[in-house]
């Protein structure tokens, strides 16, 4: 039996990819750094990782006798989230965040696993929740194979990211002018100054 103890860093010519035996697995699967596992040609393999690895789809692996295997992220029970606003978006990953529940983040959507209990929270958030199945790859910085107990700063550092994000992708303006900022601002700077441009809000 082969053993794959490497994650391959160089890059590899897109037709060794091409040619490795998969290996397909879910999200829980690609974090244990310790597994047995059968590749997609039937070969059975032992999967000894450093700990704290998580393999994402595309990873390229070393086995001990020197040949490749390329990871694939298997299809998976999954909650898509979206929401009609960035507001409401961004607060549903504020709840999951702080239930530490592993979420892929997405421009304009939210990716978990498959949990009635949320669901339910999230549904009572507002936000759209539909059932898919599709690769899993949530953010791994907070959940470096488990064992770290930082949660909560890289929490804090992931929620200030995405609202960086959002910004890019929704445009500054729609932002500020939701939460009525602008308003209040606008009136001391129009006495005489539509010049300015205020007009066109």
């Amino acid at each position: 039996m082969r053993t794959i103890d490497k994650r391959l860093t160089a890059k590899l010519a897109d037709v060794l990819k091409k040619r490795a035996p998969t290996l397909t697995l879910p999200f829980d699967a690609r974090c244990k750094s310790r597994l047995a596992a059968t590749l997609d040609n039937g070969e059975e393999v032992a999967l000894v990782m450093p700990r704290g690895t998580v393999l994402a789809d595309g990873d390229m692996l070393v086995a001990d006798d020197g040949g490749f295997v390329r990871v694939v992220a298997a299809a998976e029970d999954v909650l898509i989230v979206r929401a009609p606003s960035v507001r409401l978006l961004t607060r549903a990953a504020y709840h999951l965040g702080n239930r530490h529940t592993p979420v892929e983040v997405g421009a304009e959507y939210l990716k978990l696993e498959a949990d009635p209990v949320l669901e339910d929270m999230l549904k009572r958030l507002g936000v759209l929740v539909a059932h898919e199945s599709q690769p899993f790859q949530p953010e791994t910085g907070a959940y470096g194979g488990g064992h770290k107990h930082g949660h909560d700063e890289t929490f804090s550092e992931d929620y200030a990211l995405a609202q960086k994000v959002f910004d890019e992708h929704h445009g500054h303006d729609h932002d500020h002018s939701s939460c009525g900022h602008d308003h209040s601002h606008d009136h001391s700077h129009d006495h005489g100054h539509h010049h300015h441009g205020h007009a066109h809000r």
